[in-house]
Order: structure tokens, then C-alpha cells, then sequence
């Protein structure tokens, strides 16, 4: 395969871009911080590739559309929103030393869209190509799903710059995910004078966490995990309210409705406690057949790549239940996403650049 390039990947532009970003900070939900990041992004976009890039107003956030014209083809797919807080960069800012970059959001996911757009950029010829960059992907993109799958489905194919899993390899698969919150509500009273009067919330509380946790069935991939409970006012009071968040994660969708419905079904233990849940599966599962047609591409250029389905979810999932070809993982190799310690490692960037040009060729070609 024969591509026209404008020349080498130039690592030192990337790590200049790649500050760029992650300097100007990007929190879900804070529109003002986000709106200032969708700017930036739009700058690198426009700088390294030409064009224009449009922001698109939503009420997460802009996003950020940058199209090479042409029928549309390939669908590269990303988001500048991050899960840090305003004033991590003074804690901890953007650096380059021991072959590795390390700042908030380096890994998850602003060096992978930095490789993306300088990938693209190694083409002459870039019609075909669509760049999405969301501004709520870390909180379940609410407000862009439908724009990503309305893209999705024009281009018919997608590349989803997130970090790649351990040592490189594309990720082939993603579980469906979800959170769900019960709430049980009780009755309270004096918990010295009349406990008899009242009825307990975390009592029942205590039973819904064991209901709720043995609805995970591990050896068909699915985890149904327990994280946040609540309950009470003061320490002399039986208390009136009580929640339990679960995080859970499925491979198939048969697994996702047998656990949305094992929620629904949850019931009190404890005479006169209530029981509402909120929540689903939003994200639904990324099935590794989504992505063979396009792993094989990714393999002929890159014959020692490997690929792995994991368990974490992204906007991946949403274009892979449409039915369209879909691959992950193609952005920056490191890792420590959503921690202090989140890092890229810097002489990986230019070879997964240049990955990004010959898929983007190769699918033009197909």
C-alpha cells in the first residue's frame, strides 16, 4: 500500500500541541472550562490540518467538528473533556522527562486526539475524513450521543482514539456499562426511646447491597459492583433514607437486560421500607465482531499489534451497537487513566501517528 505523506510525524509538534491542551483544563460539566478547551482544540485542529473546525454548542459543553470534505468515510472519534478538577495542572503540570508526558489528561485521552490529528495530518489527501471531539464523554455523553451516532452511521466506519490497553494493544471489545442507584426510604424515630417506632433504612439498605452484589455473574463477564452507600442524620435517630450506587458492566446484551431486570425486581426485606431505582446500562456492549474487519487492517500494517477486549466503556460502544465497523484503543500507549500518575510514552507517539494514516488509507481503499 502506497500512501502520499507530507512527511514525517514530528514528535516535538505533537508534545507542543499536546501541552496546548492540556494546559487549558477541561472538567466534565464546567461549560466555562470546556468551552475554553473546545477552543484549543479547534486551534490544533485548524493549524495541522487546515480547514475550519465548528463547535458545537450543548448544554455539556462545546464539541468540536473538523471535516477533510468529500464523502464522508472514516469517522475519528474523541473528547477533550477530563475527569480532573480545576487546579490538578498547578498540582501537578504538564511535563516531559524519562521518555514519558505526564499531566492531567495526557492518557485519557488528549494524547491519543493529539496522535489522531497529526496522523491525519501525514496525508495529502484527507477527504473522507471526520474528526469528533465531544465535551462529555466522562460522565456518559448525554449530549453528544446522538451527534456521534448520526456521524457514525454517515461515515461507516470509526476509530476511537482512547488510551490503548497494556503494552499497545487496540482494544477489540468493550463491556457495556452502567451505574444504578437504589434508594430505600424508612421511617425515622428516637433510635434510644422508641427504635420500634421507626423503620430502618440502613437496614434494608444492608440487604439491598447483598441483592444487588448477587446479581454479578463473573463467568459470563458480568460484574455487578457496590461503591457508594448512605444513611442517616445524626447517630440517635433510626434513619428515614438510605442509597446504594452499583457500577456494572456486561458482555453481552442478553446479560444486560437479565441484570436490568434483577434491579427492577429488587424488593424490601424489612415491614414498611420502600425501594425505587434509577439507572441502567447506557452504554451498551462493544462486541468484538465490530471490530475484525477493521483489526485486520490493523494488523496488516502493524503485524505485531495485539488486540483485547477490557471492560471499561466509551463512545466506542455507541457506534458499535449501530452496527458500525468500530476500533479503540488507537491513542496514546501508557497508562494511569484518571490518576495522578496518568503518562504517555513519548517514542510511541510517532509510530501510532503514522498507524493512524494508513488506516485512515486503508479504508479509503476497501
Amino acid at each position: 500500500m502506497t500512501m502520499h505523506m507530507t512527511g514525517p510525524v514530528s514528535v516535538d509538534a505533537m508534545i507542543e500541541d499536546l501541552r496546548t491542551l492540556v494546559e487549558v483544563e477541561s472538567p466534565s460539566r464546567d461549560v466555562d472550562a470546556l468551552t475554553a478547551s473546545a477552543k484549543a482544540v479547534a486551534g490544533v485542529l485548524e493549524r495541522r490540518l487546515g480547514g475550519q473546525a465548528v463547535c458545537v454548542e450543548s448544554p455539556g459543553g462545546p464539541h468540536v467538528r473538523w471535516s477533510g470534505g468529500g464523502d464522508p468515510r472514516v469517522l475519528i472519534l474523541g473528547h477533550h473533556d477530563t475527569v480532573f478538577p480545576l487546579g490538578t495542572l498547578a498540582r501537578r503540570p504538564f511535563t516531559v522527562a524519562g521518555g514519558r508526558v505526564t499531566g492531567p489528561g495526557v492518557f485519557d485521552m488528549l494524547g491519543g486526539l493529539v496522535q489522531a490529528v497529526h496522523g491525519v495530518a501525514l496525508l495529502e489527501d484527507r477527504s473522507g475524513v471526520e474528526i469528533l471531539v465531544t465535551s462529555d464523554e466522562e460522565v456518559g455523553s448525554p449530549h453528544s450521543r446522538a451527534l456521534i451516532e448520526e456521524r457514525a452511521l454517515a461515515c461507516g466506519a470509526v476509530l476511537v482514539f482512547e488510551g490503548a490497553a497494556e503494552g499497545g494493544a487496540l482494544k477489540t471489545g468493550r463491556k457495556g456499562c452502567g451505574t444504578f442507584a437504589v434508594t430505600v426510604t424508612g421511617r425515622a424515630s428516637h433510635a434510644g426511646l422508641e427504635p420500634e417506632a421507626g423503620v430502618n433504612a440502613l437496614v434494608e439498605a444492608a440487604h439491598q447491597v447483598l441483592a444487588v452484589a448477587a446479581l454479578g455473574r463473573p463467568e459470563a463477564g458480568t460484574t455487578v459492583t457496590p461503591t457508594v452507600a448512605s444513611a442517616g442524620t445524626v447517630d440517635n435517630v433510626v434513619p428515614a433514607r438510605a442509597t446504594v450506587v452499583a457500577d456494572v458492566r456486561v458482555a453481552t446484551a442478553e446479560e444486560k437486560d437479565r441484570v436490568e431486570a434483577g434491579f427492577a425486581a429488587l424488593t424490601p426485606h424489612v415491614e414498611g421500607a420502600g425501594i425505587s431505582v434509577r439507572g441502567g446500562v447506557r452504554r451498551p456492549p462493544m462486541p468484538e465482531s465490530a471490530s475484525a474487519g477493521l483489526f485486520a487492517l490493523a494488523r496488516r500494517l502493524r503485524p505485531g499489534i495485539e488486540g483485547r477486549a477490557v471492560g471499561g466503556g466509551s463512545d466506542g460502544n455507541f457506534t458499535a451497537a449501530l452496527g458500525v465497523p468500530t476500533l479503540d484503543g488507537l491513542g496514546a500507549v501508557g497508562g494511569g487513566a484518571h490518576a495522578d500518575h496518568e503518562y504517555v510514552v513519548v517514542d510511541t507517539m510517532a509510530d501510532r501517528a503514522a498507524l493512524v494514516a494508513g488506516l485512515v488509507e486503508a479504508i479509503r481503499n476497501t
